[in-house]
């Protein structure tokens, strides 16, 4: 056997590892957490649906600095405690220092701290509890935040809707729909309107009888109901067939109702970040790429998957590199248009954005279908 000379093995290293770090550089990691299956797998698939195709375009037109962008995701199932085992998986053995995710605002709370510590910047496509960005400034949002869009619902019932009486049927237990709740409340008794009726129930409730009995007794003109597409269906159900037929008002949660509800859910109105419906050529554009690919209507989530890719890809681009601390600092100075409207963020980085008002409807096929109503500004 021929003996290796030092030089020549130290070349062959050389190569080796330059070959290796080419391979690196050539591409940028981005984590994802999704809910890809549970409860609430709607707003995960759809999201990383929006992720994939933002991706894919940005890729075919050279990626960003010359470098192609690589998704590396994992599915939470919508549970706080496998975010978190997510989020160190990413870290750790995946090496990432980008995330975009999770969806709801408990599965992301559970990561921001961590986050933080680590300095690694965390993207939340549309989780809106308050408290989401305070862990530190490396936790940005494209969504806007509950106080608002509880606003909106307050405003819309009262402006639009001309309620003077409302009920709220909320869960007690869900940050989401406690924050939402309390912005409501205040907002519909600041414009001059009356909270006849307060419910609560526990996450998981199937049963809701008993607390629209009570709602039903107190006449109400308008019924809130924020919480996630799953339960506002159940509850809409039951509603109905205790002959309470008065408008339904929700928020972003309810996206996914199209696909998981009937006739019921008629007569609700629902805030969201963008209508698919919209005339602007950015909508336009990402809708008609989505139908071609995934051959369906992109949600709300979609679109905020999608935007999310786009903030990192102008921040990126902007700070000439993909380190998190120079994105971070590139991503606090964004204004510019996206799919979602006009966006530049707040000193808690959180989105200044306009919020929609849909309508559920039933199309011409009579299939169930959400039509644009109006919009509201921050």
């Amino acid at each position: 056997m021929k003996k290796i000379s030092l030089a020549a093995l130290s070349f062959v290293l050389f190569l080796c590892v330059t070959g290796c770090s080419k391979k690196a550089d050539d591409s940028i990691k981005i984590g994802g957490v999704f809910p890809l299956t549970g409860g609430v797998s709607v707003y995960g698939v759809e999201c990383k649906n929006g992720i994939d195709l933002a991706i894919e375009e940005i890729n075919a037109a050279g990626g960003v600095n010359g470098k192609m962008l690589v998704l590396i995701s994992e599915d939470d199932e919508g549970n706080p405690d496998k975010s978190v085992n997510a989020f160190q998986k990413l870290t750790t053995k995946d090496d990432v220092k980008i995330i975009i995710g999770s969806l709801t605002s408990g599965c992301t709370k559970a990561m921001t701290q961590r986050a933080q510590a680590m300095k690694v910047l965390q993207i939340a496509p549309a989780a809106t509890a308050t408290d989401i960005t305070e862990a530190g400034n490396y936790i940005f949002r494209a969504c806007f935040i509950d106080p608002f869009q509880g606003t909106v619902g307050g405003k819309f019932s009262i402006e639009t809707l001309g309620a003077k009486k409302a009920a709220i049927l909320y869960d007690s237990g869900n940050d989401y729909s406690v924050g939402l709740t309390e912005n409501f409340e205040k907002t519909f008794r600041d414009l001059g309107g009356n909270i006849v009726a307060k419910e609560s129930y526990a996450t998981n409730d199937k049963d809701f009888n008993a607390q629209l009995t009570k709602i039903k007794n107190a006449a109400p003109d308008v019924l809130y109901l924020p919480d996630y597409y799953g339960t506002v269906a159940l509850i809409a159900k039951q509603a109905r067939a205790q002959g309470i037929d008065i408008p339904l008002v929700g928020a972003d949660g309810w996206d996914g109702l199209t696909a998981n509800a009937g006739e019921e859910v008629l007569n609700g109105y629902y805030s969201n970040h963008y209508a698919a419906d919209s005339d602007s050529p950015a909508v336009q554009k990402f809708v008609g790429a989505f139908r071609d690919k995934y051959r369906k209507d992109p949600n709300s989530f979609a679109a905020l998957g999608y935007d999310s890719v786009y903030l990192l890809r102008d921040s990126i681009a902007k700070a000439g590199t993909a380190d998190a601390s120079a994105v971070r600092d590139a991503l606090e100075n964004i204004d510019g248009d996206y799919v979602t409207g006009r966006l530049r963020f707040d000193e808690k980085r959180n989105p200044i954005k306009a919020a929609v008002m849909l309508q559920m409807i039933l199309d011409a096929n009579e299939n169930l279908t959400v039509a644009y109503r109006t919009t509201v500004n921050p």
